[in-house]
């Protein structure tokens, strides 16, 4: 067949279509700066913190806080303009403006989001990201122990703030250091001091907002209501959080930590079995965090289940053998095991640096993103060695899924469930984390490796919490429901909302109701407001 060249007029019709998102683009831009102008914004502050998607640095501004990998590939939904305010009045007009130009305002702050809500919608929906990571101041004052940190400061910035004016003071909040406070704070927050100390959001003080209608408001201003929703509820709910003020903790001098790994050919079952037991009982000062990984032994060649124990323990390592001889002989900790610093140089090893490197690595915040998966589970009764067994067999089986086992008690045993609404606190042995990363691009590869994931909660069903089966807000999980655009939201708000709050879901609607009835702070998986309940 004869060859035929395309009309001009084809060519001219092909041009226009591929022009036509980029000046939408464009129009929602010229839209947007217009009314960040008419919001006293400056022009040359505008032309700062404002990027549309035809801006040479879009990509990379997006790009950089996307600590998933399966939210960063071309056929994810792109918002229109992303806004990174450099002041409280840059955020107070993006709000505002979002509001007047119809478009769905996204808060992100360091990304790690498990399931990329912060920065991704669903197909079709126009939407805008404020990314915080500019607002990152942090004022100490160790006379009242206290802290003012901005939302888009990360925690390791917030611990080499706090390590540089004091060896006694902390706070309690997770191990990685590129996790940004707005964020972590906002569904909860936790780490290896919970125990001690509780969640992070158990040592908040005060916030500092902006609301729907764009006013700055602090704790008084914003009333308890307001204030206990955004300290754990999901803050991206109900307003944006400039800052919290944290109450700083004390920790000791020296502090100890170990890593101590079991197979189960060195009788890891019945370790395991027995750290069920003492995890959650043992000292306060005591945190043992058991990793739980598929791997095949090369001394074999078979699969088998390698177990982890990593620990913080608020003391020195006299004190430590002692606690562990008594409580948890079965590991067999031997003093050689354990190595004493700083809790700042604990913050390095749990955050897998080097505990003797300079500490400006927690200022770094770059992150080696892969695609991955987390879900979440919690147990309250403890598992048989028959049941542990049946567990190890399903995760060989299935391949690479792990677990990260985190356990409470102490303080978490001791705070109302009803006083932040984190909600899972007395009866709780363990929280489960199942963990999953993986390199190969492709939707066969995501679809495969997301399956693997979810057989396995499938399969953990009769062993965790039941009616409602519970989840933890900071590990975001589609999987659990989400709404679809606010239509029924209340309904399908509750499939997820209960899991993740219980008794205190109803509360937040509430609050979600007499302060953004409209419900223009929303994401797939927000608090709803009543007025969409049918």
């Amino acid at each position: 067949m004869e060859e035929t060249s395309p009309s001009p007029f084809f060519l001219l019709l092909l041009l226009l279509l591929l022009l036509l998102p980029l000046s939408m683009a464009a129009s929602d831009y010229d839209t947007f700066v217009q009314c960040l102008s008419n919001q006293s914004i400056p022009q040359n502050q505008i032309s700062t913190i404002v990027y549309a998607q035809n801006n040479p640095s879009f990509t990379t501004i997006l790009q950089s806080y996307i600590r998933n990998r399966r939210f960063a590939t071309a056929a994810t939904p792109k918002p229109l303009i992303i806004i990174t305010p450099l002041y409280e009045t840059h955020v107070q007009a993006a709000v505002l403006c979002s509001k007047l130009t119809g478009k769905q305002l996204k808060i992100r702050s360091g990304g790690h989001d498990y399931d990329g809500l912060s920065y991704v919608t669903a197909a079709g929906v126009p939407f805008i990201i404020l990314d915080t990571f500019n607002l990152r101041s942090i004022s100490l004052d160790t006379t009242t122990n206290t802290a003012w940190v901005q939302s888009g400061a990360t925690l390791g910035e917030l611990y080499f703030k706090i390590a540089s004016i004091s060896k006694t003071h902390g706070f309690p909040a997770g191990a990685c250091s590129t996790v940004a406070v707005g964020g972590h704070l906002g569904c909860g927050g936790y780490g290896n001091m919970l125990r001690k100390y509780g969640l992070s959001v158990d040592n908040v003080l005060d916030a500092r907002i902006v609301d729907v209608n764009g006013r700055v408001l602090d704790r008084k201003a914003m009333g308890e209501d307001l204030f206990w929703a955004v300290a754990g509820g999901g803050a991206a709910s109900f307003a944006v959080v400039l800052s919290y003020k944290i109450m700083l903790v004390p920790v000791p001098e020296t502090v100890t930590v170990f890593r101590v790994e079991k197979t189960l050919e060195q009788n890891a079952t019945d370790i395991v079995y027995r750290w069920q037991f003492v995890a959650n009982k043992t000292d306060n000062d005591l945190f043992v965090r058991l990793l739980i990984q598929p791997i095949v032994n090369k001394q074999t060649g078979k699969k088998t289940i390698r177990t982890s124990f990593i620990s913080l323990f608020l003391g020195d390592s006299n004190r430590l053998m002692t606690v562990m001889n008594r409580d948890f002989p079965e590991l067999g900790l031997q003093k050689q095991d354990c190595m004493e610093m700083s809790w700042i140089q604990s913050a390095l090893y749990w955050a897998n640096f080097d505990p003797n490197n300079s500490t400006n690595v927690l200022l770094d915040r770059t992150y080696a993103a892969t695609f991955s998966k987390r879900k979440s589970d919690y147990l309250q009764t403890p598992i048989s060695k028959v049941g542990l067994e049946s567990i190890w067999n399903k995760m060989m089986e299935l391949g690479k899924t792990g677990f990260v086992f985190n356990p409470y008690g102490g303080r978490m045993g001791e705070i109302p469930a009803a006083a932040t609404p984190f909600p899972h606190r007395a009866g709780n042995i363990f929280k489960i984390q199942y963990s999953l990363n993986w390199d190969e691009e492709g939707v066969a590869a995501e679809n495969q490796n997301l399956n693997q994931v979810r057989e396995l909660y499938s399969f953990m069903t009769p062993f965790v919490s039941k009616f409602p089966r519970e989840s933890f807000l900071c590990y975001r999980d589609v999987d659990i429901g989400i709404t679809q655009n606010g239509k029924d939201s209340y309904s399908e708000g509750k499939v997820f909302g209960e899991k993740y709050f219980k008794g205190n879901f109803d509360r937040l609607v509430k609050v979600k109701t007499m302060v953004d009835p409209q419900n223009f702070f929303r994401n797939e998986q927000s608090i709803p407001p009543f007025s969409s309940k049918k």
